[in-house]
């Protein structure tokens, strides 16, 4: 299966998570994807430190939850920026404990200065099971779409890249921004 980029409909990932057996990772490289209203609101609240949740994040956090509950293991890993974290990467961070962790992910940074030496491919990914899920984005951080391929040298590079960061990442608990 190989499929070009083409924008998922609302059941995209939801369908994915749920065929999904033992494993759905994700790596994010950028220092800014699409801001939205939520971003902006935390900027002129004064960028607090932690955010809850918002009306239409249920989706998501049920799916994940859902996953987890079944035995899948979610983990997210994001390669960031850090002198000084972009306020885009100060938000990721502010939301994840409320969002992400609180769905059963778990969730690592990677100062990027610490990810000279990997070998990462081009674009974020998601790897659920023997699936890649490639992330297109514009340079302004507009999602794109999803590319997906069951390839399985573009799986084994992606969990390979995966693992390299996630080992030497730092958790999200433990990562100061």
């Amino acid at each position: 299966m190989s499929s070009g980029v083409v924008p998922p409909d609302d059941g995209f990932f939801p369908e994915l998570f749920g065929r999904t057996r033992s494993s759905a990772v994700h790596l994010e490289m950028r220092d800014g994807y699409m801001a939205d209203a939520e971003f902006d609101r935390w900027l002129a609240e004064g960028r607090p430190a932690r955010v809850d949740p918002v009306p239409g994040d249920e989706g998501w956090m049920s799916t994940v939850a859902e996953a987890v509950g079944r035995g899948v293991a979610v983990r997210r890993a994001r390669i960031v920026s850090t002198d000084p974290v972009s306020a885009y990467t100060a938000w990721l961070h502010a939301v994840t404990e409320g969002f992400n962790v609180a769905a059963g992910e778990r969730v690592r940074w990677l100062p990027r200065r610490r990810a000279s030496m990997l070998c990462l491919p081009g674009n974020d990914f998601w790897v659920f099971d023997d699936t890649v899920v490639w992330n297109h984005f514009t340079g302004d951080g507009e999602w794109l779409g999803v590319e997906m391929t069951d390839d399985p040298a573009a799986v084994a590079f992606c969990r390979k890249a995966f693992h390299a960061v996630w080992e030497i990442a730092v958790d999200h608990r433990d990562f100061g921004v």
